[in-house]
């Protein structure tokens, strides 16, 4: 029984560092986030969290999977299928208005990854492929005449307005714009 009780422990801390780390990064960035603070927030050593973690490739890694991870638990997005699909999106738009750090380290983040060498190259490649497969499927279910071309496009959307919406909050609604969006790439609703 010992080993299952220090495997949740384990599995416990995991969580916790990530939750910091979601925290740290999305208040300080990549770039300036130290393992040192994480630890301390964590009340670790650096060797500690080292243990637990790898390294900061292998955190960033963790931290951008969880972040989707809870972005689609959230909004409920693996029940949702066509239009409905879009609407748990949209939440995912709204919430992030309240994440700057985390909507600029992805803005970063998927720009810098797009050199091979990078640490997050593989992920946003598979992050990019399977985002656009989900939404050319919702679009598919919405009778769109060419779901997978939609479905690129909406990904462009959303990316170039979250670059917008960092350079001028005020001035840019990336819900409301994401919205027209969908409403002028979707057939109307069927009646009734």
């Amino acid at each position: 029984m010992a080993a299952r009780g220090g495997y949740a422990k384990g599995r416990a801390r995991k969580e916790q560092i990530l939750t910091e780390a979601v925290r740290l990064f999305a208040a300080s960035g990549y770039r300036a986030a130290s393992l040192r603070e994480l630890a301390q927030r964590c009340e670790l050593s650096l060797p500690g969290l080292l243990h637990h973690v790898g390294g900061k490739e292998q955190l960033l890694l963790a931290v951008l999977e969880r972040r989707d991870a809870d972005d689609a638990a959230e909004a409920g997005l693996a029940e949702r299928t066509g239009r409905e699909r879009f609407e748990a999106l949209l939440q995912v738009v709204a919430r992030n208005r309240a994440r700057r750090g985390i909507v600029e380290l992805y803005s970063v983040l998927s720009a810098e990854a797009t050199a091979p060498d990078h640490p997050a190259h593989a992920f946003f490649v598979r992050r990019y492929a399977r985002l656009v497969d989900e939404l050319a499927g919702a679009f598919t279910d919405c009778g769109h005449p060419r779901p997978r071309s939609a479905a690129r496009r909406l990904v462009a959307v959303m990316d170039g307005l979250q670059v917008q919406w960092l350079l001028d909050p005020d001035g840019v609604d990336m819900v409301a714009e994401v919205r027209r969006h969908l409403d002028a790439e979707l057939p109307p609703p069927a009646p009734g």
